[in-house]
C-alpha cells in the first residue's frame, strides 16, 4: 500500500496570507483593548493622585513576601537555639601533668619538650561537648571525649555551673558514651527520628567549639546519609558506620554535641570532621544514641548484639573489582592482619556455618544495600534474638539462622 504525504486536492488548504491577516487583526484588537484598559486605569490614578500610593503598596507587598520568608526562617532558627541550648553542656578533661611528665600519650604533643616539670595539680588538657538526657544528670557524649581512664572529667552546664562527672558506660562498637553528674532539675533534649532525615534538610550543630567557645551554634544541611568513615586522632582510629554527613561547621571540641532539626529535636551526635575538605562533618544518628541510652537504663551498661564476621559492603565497584555475581550484600573476608579471621571462632556466624567469601544478601528479609547496612540491621536486635540470613555460598543461595550474642571487648 502506498501512502501519500500530499494533501487531497479536493480539500485545498486555506490561503496562508489570509490566515495571517486575520490573526493580525485579532491581535491588534486585543492589544488596543488591553492598552486602553491599562491607560484608563493609570489615567484615573493620576487624576485622583493615587498612582504613587498604589505603586508603593504593590512594591511593599512584593517585598513583604520575601521579608516574611526570611524573617520566618531566622525566627525558627533562633527559637530552636533558645530551646536546645539549656540542654547542651561542655565537658572538661583535666589531668595532673606532673604525673605524666616526659611520658608519651594523647596529650604529649600539646606541650612538647620541657626544661622543667609542669606544676602539680589538675590542669585542663582538653574539652568536648555533650547533651542532657534526663533531669537527674545523665549526659550523652562521644567515647573518644572520655576515653582516658587516667583523666578526670567535669561538666559545665549552660548556666555556668560546674559538676564532677562520672563515666557510666562506653559503647564497645560506636563512638558513644554516657556520663553522670549529681544534680536535679536539668532540661533534657527531645529526640527526633533520624531514619526520616532527607538530604538537603536544615540542621543546627551546638557545642563547645575548640574546647573554649561554649554553646557555639552553626547551621547547615544534611549533605549525605548512611556514610561509612574511618575517624581517628593520630593515635587510634575507629570505623563509623551509617553516619550523617553535614556541612554545618563541626570543630574540635564540638564532639559529643547535638545535631538538631528545625523542630529542636536531636537527630545526631556530632562526632568527626574531615581534615582534608571543607565543611564535611559527621554525626552518629540519633536513633542509635537512643538505643544506647535505653540499654544503659535497662542494664546499667551498653549492650550490643554480635554476629561475628568481618566484611565489606558490596558496591558496583567492588563487584567489578572482585568479579562478584551481585552488586549488593556484604562479602565476608579476613581483616588486614593475620589475627583478624573472616569469621570469629565460636561466634553466632560460626555456629550458623558462615565462612570466608560467603555473601550475605538479606537479613530478616531486608536487602543489604546502600540504604540498609548490615550493622544497622543487626543493631535493631538484642542478644539472644534469632536472625534469618539469606546467603550466597559457592554459587548457591541458602537461608541460615543465627542467634545473636552480646558483644564483649
Amino acid at each position: 500500500m502506498n501512502i501519500s504525504t500530499q494533501p487531497p486536492k479536493s480539500n485545498p488548504s486555506p490561503d496562508p496570507q489570509r490566515r495571517v491577516n486575520f490573526r493580525t487583526l485579532v491581535v491588534a484588537v486585543l492589544l488596543s483593548l488591553v492598552l486602553g484598559t491599562v491607560g484608563g486605569f493609570v489615567g484615573g490614578l493620576l487624576v485622583s493622585g493615587n498612582f504613587s500610593k498604589w505603586f508603593s503598596s504593590a512594591t511593599t507587598a512584593s517585598t513583604a513576601n520575601v521579608s516574611t520568608v526570611s524573617v520566618k526562617e531566622e525566627s525558627q532558627t533562633t527559637d530552636v537555639v533558645k530551646q536546645v541550648q539549656p540542654s547542651v553542656v561542655s565537658i572538661i578533661i583535666s589531668k595532673d601533668l606532673s604525673k605524666i611528665y616526659n611520658q608519651s600519650g594523647p596529650y604529649s604533643f600539646f606541650f612538647g619538650p620541657q626544661s622543667s616539670s609542669p606544676s602539680q595539680g589538675l590542669q585542663q588538657v582538653g574539652g568536648g561537648s555533650g547533651f542532657i538526657l534526663t533531669a537527674d544528670g545523665y549526659i550523652m557524649t562521644n567515647k573518644h571525649v572520655v576515653s582516658d581512664t587516667q583523666a578526670e572529667y567535669s561538666v559545665v552546664t549552660n548556666d555556668g555551673k560546674t559538676y564532677k562527672a562520672k563515666v557510666v558506660a562506653t559503647d564497645p562498637v560506636n563512638d558513644l558514651a554516657i556520663v553522670k553528674i549529681e544534680v536535679s532539675g536539668l532540661t533534657p533534649v527531645v529526640f527526633g527520628n533520624s531514619n526520616t532525615l532527607q538530604i538537603g534538610q536544615t540542621v543546627i550543630a551546638i557545642g563547645n567549639a575548640l574546647g573554649q567557645y561554649q554553646n557555639t551554634v552553626t547551621k547547615g544541611i544534611v549533605s549525605g546519609l548512611a556514610r561509612d568513615v574511618t575517624a581517628g586522632d593520630g593515635s587510634s582510629s575507629e570505623t563509623l558506620i551509617d553516619v550523617i554527613q553535614t556541612d554545618a561547621a563541626i570543630n574540635p571540641g564540638n564532639s559529643g554535641g547535638p545535631l538538631v532539626n528545625l523542630e529542636g529535636q536531636v537527630i545526631g551526635v556530632n562526632t568527626a570532621v574531615s581534615q582534608e575538605g571543607q565543611l564535611i562533618g559527621f554525626a552518629i544518628p540519633g536513633n542509635q544514641a537512643q538505643q544506647v541510652f535505653e540499654s544503659v537504663q535497662k542494664t546499667g551498661k551498653i549492650v550490643r548484639p554480635f554476629l561475628g564476621i568481618r566484611y565489606i559492603q558490596i558496591t558496583t565497584e567492588v563487584q567489578t573489582q572482585d568479579k562478584l555475581p551481585v552488586n549488593y550484600g556484604v562479602l565476608i573476608q579476613s581483616g588486614t592482619s593475620q589475627n583478624e579471621p573472616a569469621v570469629v571462632s565460636g561466634s553466632p556466624a560460626d555456629k550458623a556455618g558462615l565462612k570466608a567469601n560467603d555473601i550475605i544478601l538479606e537479613i530478616d528479609g531486608v536487602k543489604l544495600d546502600s540504604s540498609h547496612s548490615l550493622a544497622t540491621e543487626i543493631q535493631k536486635n538484642s542478644p539472644g534474638d534469632k536472625v534469618a540470613l539469606k546467603v550466597l555460598s559457592g554459587g548457591k543461595e541458602k537461608t541460615v539462622t543465627a542467634t545473636l550474642q552480646e558483644y564483649k571487648q
